[in-house]
């Protein structure tokens, strides 16, 4: 395992003990499919490929993630392209929030 795995790994286990408890909602692919969440998709992705050779497996994952996201909120007063607020927020998929506004 390389350095750079080692500290994605730590700073995912970072975030899933500290941040994630504190965010306030879950992880929208776990909440439609079940399963784990991309946290934990992202650190078994990094234990079994490491970050460079997993990249393309863990792209996927938050694309997944996100059109799970998508679904979710389709028909919601906040969905997307409805007369509602448009969705702001943090991105729940990674070791590091990333804000974001989508619309």
């Amino acid at each position: 395992m390389s350095p750079l795995d080692t500290l994605t790994l730590s700073g995912i286990r970072l975030y899933q003990r500290y941040l994630s408890p504190r965010k306030g909602f879950r992880c929208a692919h776990v909440a439609l499919h079940g399963g784990e969440s991309c946290s934990a998709a992202v650190a078994r992705i990094v234990r079994e490929d490491g970050l460079i050779g997993g990249r393309r497996r863990i792209a996927t994952r938050f694309q997944e993630c996100r059109a799970a996201h998508h679904v979710l909120h389709a028909g919601s007063p906040l969905a997307f392209g409805t007369s509602g607020p448009r969705m702001r927020g943090v991105c729940c998929c990674g070791p590091i929030p990333i804000p974001f506004r989508c619309g």
